[in-house]
């Protein structure tokens, strides 16, 4: 496993990007980051809800495995009396948190189709505990296996274009988009690695830049509209995204700017791959445009967040005009013909709907049963 290193008082330690402790769970507050590590405990599933939706915790995977981690909590906070409405609602809230990202929706479909499966409140509890353990456990395996196979594709001295984060802080462990380099890195190639800023919340220059520090990757921070001039430069070899929702037909949903890479990717031709997990894609999704595409707050765009000269603050700076209005969708859709291929922990294929659905075994069952 790769875990995230940091050193707390001089003193390496391990960490998951999240976890669940006793009936809370615990996570890195990624808003803090680079400057400051603070691990917060959220004690209610409505904490955690709370968290997800304020991007505390956020990436695909990160994401899915904490709303799992929700579902366990709602399972046991629900009273006797009305238990199954309880996880029900539970259910509703945390799917309302971020309607793009698809994992979130797997997660807690699952969690609820694992407690469903008990016929008693008691074992419910205990399956819906160990079900959110296994989803994260494996989204951290995915990304070991992304990993290995997508270090196939890069070779030494390569230099490597990627979009956001989708790394460790995204996943449970490993990532998408970084765990091929990650990979790399382990097998001891040269590598260098380009990362766009990805403005509004800047994942890329706050999350991503520490992530590689931490790995002693050699990186440079550009801006996003920057990267065409090197990918003409032919200073770019390759881009690895991740992803936060795939359709059948290859289309990808990811952070609002992987288009643009994905068009000018092309136009240099120079391969672009999506990494992601088998549980990023969305069968019931015929095609991108189908996609729902979250609008964040006008405040993102319209200010800048930073930290103060003595590091002791996040500090908030207005930059546009007052009266001014703005758009801010987090997401935009890459069409299937200008991705080379999906890195998944099966595998890589080709972007098409027959590749994709040949990941998939038996879809999971339904069950009627109810709560005596």
């Amino acid at each position: 496993m790769i875990l995230i290193k940091v050193n707390i008082h001089g003193t390496p330690k391990e960490y998951r990007t999240v976890w669940m402790s006793g009936s809370s769970v615990c996570m890195i507050n990624q808003p803090k980051l680079p400057h400051s590590f603070e691990i917060i405990e959220l004690k209610t599933h409505k904490d955690t809800v709370r968290a997800i939706s304020e991007m505390t915790v956020r990436g695909a995977g990160a994401i899915g495995a904490a709303a799992a981690y929700a579902m366990a909590q709602a399972a046991i906070e629900a009273p006797e009396s009305s238990f199954e409405n309880y996880i029900k609602t539970a259910k509703h809230t945390i799917n309302a948190t971020r309607p793009t990202a698809h994992d979130l929706f797997y997660a807690t479909k699952r969690v609820f189709s694992a407690i469903r499966s008990k016929n008693n409140i008691k074992s419910a509890r205990k399956t819906a505990l160990s079900e959110a353990q296994k989803i994260a456990d494996e989204n951290a395996k995915a990304g070991e296996m992304i990993g290995k196979h997508g270090q196939k594709l890069i070779k030494n001295n390569s230099r490597i274009l990627t979009h956001c984060n989708a790394g460790w802080l995204a996943f449970v462990d490993w990532g998408s988009a970084l765990a091929p380099i990650y990979a790399a890195k382990q097998s001891n190639k040269s590598i260098f690695v380009y990362v766009d800023e990805t403005r509004p919340r800047c994942q890329g220059a706050r999350l991503t830049a520490w992530e590689l520090c931490n790995e002693g990757i050699s990186h440079a921070i550009i801006a996003d509209n920057a990267s065409g001039y090197y990918m003409k430069k032919k200073e770019i070899d390759l881009v690895i995204v991740g992803a936060d929702r795939i359709a059948q037909n290859g289309d990808v949903a990811n952070k609002i700017g992987t288009y643009e890479k994905a068009v000018l990717a092309h136009e240099n031709n120079i391969p672009f791959y999506v990494a992601a997990p088998t549980s990023t894609i969305d069968l019931s999704c015929k095609k991108g445009d189908n996609i729902e595409i979250e609008e964040r707050s006008e405040d993102e765009v319209l200010s800048m967040f930073g930290w103060s000269d003595d590091l002791k603050k996040i500090t908030k700076i207005r930059i546009a005009p007052g009266k001014s209005r703005a758009k801010n969708p987090s997401f935009d859709i890459t069409p299937a013909k200008y991705i080379t291929g999906l890195i998944t922990e099966k595998g890589i294929i080709k972007p098409n709907k027959n590749e994709i659905k040949s990941l998939f075994a038996q879809p999971l069952s339904k069950s009627t049963k109810s709560f005596k």
